[in-house]
C-alpha cells in the first residue's frame, strides 16, 4: 500500500500553487499539481542517468579543445620538419592548401 506524504504550504507558495491549479484548468487539485511536479522531476533525474549532463558533455569538449592545435596545417608541417628529420623519420611531407 503507498505511504501518504502530507506536505503543507503557506504564504506566497500557496498562492501560487492555488494559481496554478485555477488558472491552468489542467489540476483538479492542489495535490494532483504537486504529484504531477514530483512525477516530472523524476522522469527527468532518471533520463540524466540515461543521456550525459551538459557539464559532462562540456567537459569533454575542453579536454578535446585542450588537444586541439590551432595553428594553421602549413605551419604545423614546417615546424614538424626538423622534429622529423631530428627522430631520423622522412620529412618529405608536402602540405597543399
Amino acid at each position: 500500500m503507498a505511504e501518504g506524504v502530507n506536505v503543507r504550504f503557506a504564504g506566497e507558495l500557496q498562492r501560487f500553487i492555488k494559481s496554478r491549479v485555477v488558472k491552468s484548468g489542467l489540476y483538479n487539485s492542489a495535490s494532483e499539481y504537486v504529484r504531477d511536479l514530483v512525477r516530472r522531476d523524476y522522469e527527468r533525474v532518471e533520463q540524466r542517468k540515461l543521456d550525459p549532463s551538459d557539464s559532462e558533455i562540456e567537459a569533454e569538449v575542453q579536454a578535446a579543445l585542450a588537444e586541439f592545435d590551432s595553428r594553421e596545417p602549413g605551419k604545423i608541417v614546417k615546424n614538424g620538419k626538423p622534429r622529423r628529420k631530428a627522430q631520423g623519420r622522412p620529412s618529405n611531407f608536402k602540405y597543399r592548401a
